[in-house]
């Protein structure tokens, strides 16, 4: 996620200015003989899929490519992208830190056609990287939550929120989230009608802030219910208490991500995972986050550089998956054995059909800053009260952004 030191870096940036600018156009003078690198921030055996898929693309193309595993913090990139130091290719950067580099000029707009959008799972995984409508970034993989249960407990996932809520009353089943994690409360609120700007993906509205209509409202009532009504969980619950309470069956249900499957499983749970029950009649709105990979704008070898990024997708999408566990974004390997094979990703591709991806420009940040204010709902405020206030919160944090 976009942090305020980013935007401080960046302004830095953009007046440090560029020892590549005037370097080179779309075309390369020589296809062969050239060096390209790559910086990762990705997982350890990602990382390994990637150099040997550079290594078979340098070997047939004459060229060289240098793999760099990016230990730093991405507002260190925009320093490094900057001057000689900075890579041609970046894999792993989340699509809500793209604004922070394209408001830099650091990223180089994807070629008309030269990735086949049709093979893609869903138009809301490029609609992540778009500015404007251009993409600047090319989609890896895809991240959102969904419901993990105890069969031990229940014997199926609920489909409807509010059956959810009943069995989790019934017999101490149980079910408890992160409450103060907008990441996961967020889909709550998106689904009983919120939204956090107005506008598409591309073109947001920072001016309409949805999280104060009456859905969000709504929304902010069930997460009170869940403590103070339901009281299927305390107020001061954390991510930490909420999975560990599922891990020891104290509990039937759980939000979470694909991150938490380790464990479980470690732990020798008897576990499932499904999409998130429904809300309203209507499917869950969970965030949904996009892993990419972008070419820098400041490149020399810009045309090899999209080659180079061209044959890891179009070649590793089924191994990048088996390395990392992401969910994948390309139809051929979301139908692939290795994924059928993963009896715990169904409930996360099903998911990720409603997700909603994350708003990708700066004023986000505000968000996730004025959005910990909803954890007053949990000590008794009203719903109202709490809406306008986070919604005041992003104004003013907006307007701070921009001073």
């Amino acid at each position: 996620m976009v942090k305020k030191k980013l935007i401080a870096c960046l302004m830095a940036v953009v007046v440090t200015g560029s020892l590549f600018v005037g370097c080179g156009g779309s075309k390369e003078a020589s296809t062969k003989g050239q060096e390209i690198t790559i910086w990762t921030k990705v997982k350890e055996d990602e990382m390994k899929v990637i150099e040997d898929s550079a290594k078979k693309w340098a070997e047939s193309t004459g060229n060289t490519v240098k793999v760099v595993n990016d230990e730093g913090e991405f507002q260190d990139y925009l320093q490094a992208a900057n001057s000689s130091k900075g890579p041609d290719v970046y894999i792993g950067m989340p699509h809500d830190n793209l604004a922070t580099f394209k408001e830099a000029g650091l990223l180089e707009e994807v070629p008309d056609g030269k990735f086949d959008k049709s093979k893609y799972t869903s138009d809301s995984v490029w609609d992540a990287t778009a500015f404007d409508g251009k993409n600047y970034a090319v989609p890896l993989a895809q991240e959102t939550v969904a419901l993990f249960y105890n069969k031990d407990k229940v014997k199926e996932a609920p489909k409807t929120m509010d059956e959810l809520v009943k069995v989790a009353k019934e017999n101490n089943n149980g079910f408890q989230i992160d409450l103060g994690n907008f990441y996961i409360t967020g889909g709550i609120i998106q689904s009983y009608g919120g939204y956090i700007f107005g506008g598409k993906p591309g073109n947001y509205d920072p001016n309409d802030i949805g999280l104060d209509n009456k859905g969000a409202q709504e929304g902010y009532q069930f997460l009170q219910d869940l403590v103070l009504k339901d009281k299927l969980m305390p107020a001061d619950i954390t991510g930490d208490i909420a999975s560990s309470n599922f891990k020891d069956g104290k509990s039937a249900f759980y939000i979470s991500g694909p991150w938490d499957i380790a464990q479980f499983e470690k732990a020798g749970m008897n576990f499932g995972v499904a999409k998130v029950p429904t809300i309203k009649g209507e499917g869950y709105k969970s965030f949904l986050g996009v892993q990419t990979a972008i070419v820098s704008s400041k490149s020399k070898n810009k045309d090899l550089s999209w080659d180079l990024l061209k044959y890891i997708v179009d070649n590793e999408g089924e191994a990048l998956f088996k390395a990392g566990n992401r969910i994948p974004v390309l139809k051929d390997v979301l139908n692939s054995q290795a994924v059928k094979d993963n009896k715990y990703f169904q409930g996360f591709i099903d998911q990720a059909k409603t997700a909603v991806p994350m708003p990708n420009i700066l004023q986000m940040q505000a968000v996730w800053n004025a959005t910990s204010q909803i954890t007053r709902l949990y000590k008794g405020e009203s719903p109202a009260t709490v809406g306008k206030d986070v919604v005041s919160a992003i104004k003013k944090g907006i307007e701070t952004q921009g001073q």
